[in-house]
């Protein structure tokens, strides 16, 4: 088995002596361990940073077992982010989200290009949390597990809505909600719209959101927590006032 794919590293550890084990995005084949010969090297070193892009070259005698790869680095990676602690966390967070949600050898496209926006507003933009919040939920949208923000669960209108039924994931407007409320998860506009003003508090809210959802209907069916880089994220943003 071989094939060529654009990928970006979720993760690496050491394998033997001089060897790593690589887990890896694809653009077209899902989320994918391979074993990189001379991966603990100097050189591969900052190949194998989370969040690092790169072309994989993979090859397996069998397709059920552990192929090993070749890695070509493509643009800066995480290395543009240096200056910038707080957005180095993100891509961190990101890619143990990601790592730690998608199942193996199962083509995620919709992941890869979520990823891949968000490593964008990264390197581009300060308001990168809201897109982190938007990269959340495009994950649970491409594991089946999507938001229904269209329209009330309750009444159907698709005016006013500001809640989330933390049960359905389905939204429910202000009128409806009103009895309720302490029970609902709170809906920030940018989720509704991209040309929604982002509000203060929008983001604590929207990780609030998608962290209940990727806890209750990922993570814990496979009884893992959330992942301590994602718990890390929200602690540096609040430090920070960004939520």
């Amino acid at each position: 088995m071989e094939f060529e794919d654009d990928a970006f590293v979720l993760a690496a550890r050491a394998h033997g002596e001089t060897g790593a084990i690589a887990d890896l995005l694809t653009a077209s084949h899902g989320r994918y361990a391979a074993h990189i010969a001379g991966g603990a090297s100097r050189k591969m070193r900052p190949v194998l940073q989370a969040g690092a892009r790169v072309n994989l070259r993979y090859r397996a005698r069998v397709s059920d077992q552990l192929g090993s790869a070749t890695l070509e680095a493509i643009g800066e990676g995480p290395a543009a982010l240096f200056d910038d602690p707080l957005a180095l966390a993100g891509l961190a967070a990101a890619a143990a989200v990601a790592n730690g949600a998608l199942p193996e050898r199962e083509p995620h496209p919709g992941a890869f290009l979520a990823f891949e926006a968000l490593c964008a507003a990264l390197a581009g933009t300060e308001l990168w949390p809201a897109v982190f919040v938007r990269f959340e939920a495009g994950l649970l949208q491409d594991l089946g597990f999507g938001l229904d923000l269209s329209k009330c669960a309750a009444t159907g209108t698709v005016d006013d809505l500001i809640y989330v039924s933390p049960r359905t994931g389905r939204a429910v407007s202000r009128e409806a909600g009103a009895p309720y409320a302490e029970r609902l998860l709170t809906l920030p506009q940018f989720m509704l719209s991209a040309q929604s003003r982002l509000e203060v508090g929008d983001v604590g809210a929207g990780l609030e959101l998608t962290g209940h959802f990727l806890e209750s209907f990922v993570f814990a069916p496979l009884n893992r927590p959330l992942p301590p880089a994602r718990m890390w994220l929200v602690n540096r943003l609040t430090d920070a006032g960004r939520l």
